[in-house]
């Protein structure tokens, strides 16, 4: 009857899903094409079910799949006009909540080629989960996987490596979890965390933040691993847009316990380091500039500086979105080794010992959501006396990111 309602007829070459449906049943055509037109379902384990009593709630849901394909079936709905309305404030809300959570993802390709540390060659996803709590407050989840065809091939490794969440109290915005932490635009830190910071402010941001930096695998110049850890900081940075296109920062972070006995022989290090920057962009052309100085306690025989600078030269940019578009880029770096801890750049910073250097670049959408990028890097070592003395890397980058 159902079958009839719909308009549809009987055909010899419905494909039938259900196992309990053998061909030459007298239901075959008729159920094989209900199922291709998406009104029954069956069971999970396969089944149609024809010998069983079916609920007013199941016959609802046939109900209601039959009007959304055409179907008149006027008695039908009318005898089933509660279980409908209730059917339909189900659905409603289930799009509610799918529609709530998104879904998007990053696939890496890279390839390195270090004159120090030879060659990278992986292959990095990333998954993303956002949800949305309420009106002010969202949850942020990410899960990695890394395949290692180089040095290491064969090695994979997955972690779910960021959960957060983000939101407003008063005219704070809030971020709190595990999440990665940007510190002086990464040049003293950019890796991930277990803290929280929020910012207040628009053209004047004042950003605060406090928390623990996550364990870490460290590697010596022989290749040998170490464990080691960020340690615990504290700071606050200021940003203010004196124009459209002029803007200062500024800041001060301590850290506490900063655990690696490869830095200088001794683990448990402390320091303090402040920051002062601009940024000035006339067109697509952006001019940005860093003074840094640190204040590490630790008694060594190597000389660490205290204080260095960045400058940076940057043209257009490359949008995953719009293929076509590029983005090219020059930077040069003097930095003491008491100016960072976890640095943003891919070029070789030798630890903690300071380095001084350039990168190049360029990045360009090949097409929408492909983005290939290409980097050049040559820095020097400003370690005297360790084993980090004279040492000096150019390094290869290349990448294609494609997201969705």
């Amino acid at each position: 009857a159902m079958a009839m309602a719909l308009g549809v007829t009987a055909s010899a070459y419905a494909a039938n899903p259900f196992s309990d449906v053998p061909a030459g049943h007298w239901a075959y055509d008729s159920v094989a094409e209900l199922a291709a037109a998406g009104v029954v379902d069956g069971y999970a384990d396969g089944t149609f079910g024809g010998d069983k009593l079916m609920t007013r709630y199941e016959m609802a849901q046939i109900v209601a799949k039959a009007m959304a394909n055409g179907a008149n079936v006027d008695k039908l709905a009318a005898e089933f006009a509660e279980e409908l309305e209730n059917l339909g404030v189900r659905v409603a809300n289930l799009e509610k909540k799918a529609d709530n959570v998104k879904i998007t993802g990053e696939v890496r390709y890279r390839y390195t080629d270090s004159e120090l540390n030879g060659y990278t060659n992986d292959l990095r996803t990333r998954l993303w989960v956002n949800g949305q709590i309420n009106d002010d407050w969202s949850y942020t989840g990410m899960i990695e996987n890394t395949q290692d065809f180089g040095n290491n091939e064969g090695e994979e490794d997955t972690e779910f490596k960021r959960a957060y969440v983000n939101g407003k109290v008063g005219g704070l915005r809030v971020t709190a979890g595990r999440y990665n932490a940007l510190i002086a635009q990464g040049n003293i830190f950019d890796a991930n965390v277990d803290g929280v910071e929020a910012v207040y402010g628009d053209k004047v941001q004042i950003r605060g933040f406090v928390g623990k930096g996550t364990d870490y695998e460290g590697k010596k110049p022989d290749g040998s691993t170490f464990p080691a850890t960020y340690g615990d900081y504290v700071g606050g940075e200021v940003k203010a847009a004196l124009s459209d296109n002029l803007s200062l920062n500024g800041g001060y972070v301590s850290f506490k316990d900063i655990a690696s006995s490869d830095f200088l022989g001794k683990s448990g290090t402390d320091n303090k380091i402040w920051h002062v920057g601009a940024e000035y962009t006339i067109g697509d052309v952006t001019l940005s500039g860093m003074y840094l100085k640190g204040d590490l306690k630790i008694v060594s025989n190597d000389t660490v500086e205290k204080d260095g600078y960045t400058v940076g030269l940057s043209y257009k940019g490359a949008e995953a979105a719009e293929a076509g578009s590029y983005g090219l880029w020059a930077k040069y770096y003097d930095q003491g080794g008491q100016t960072y801890v976890a640095h943003t750049t891919d070029a070789n910073t030798f630890k903690r010992f300071g380095f001084d250097g350039y990168g190049v670049g360029a990045d360009y959408t090949v097409a929408k959501n492909m983005v290939a990028s290409v980097a050049y890097y040559d820095t020097n070592s400003q370690a005297t006396k360790t084993t980090y003395k004279n040492l000096d890397d150019q390094i290869l980058w290349t990448s294609l990111t494609f997201s969705f």
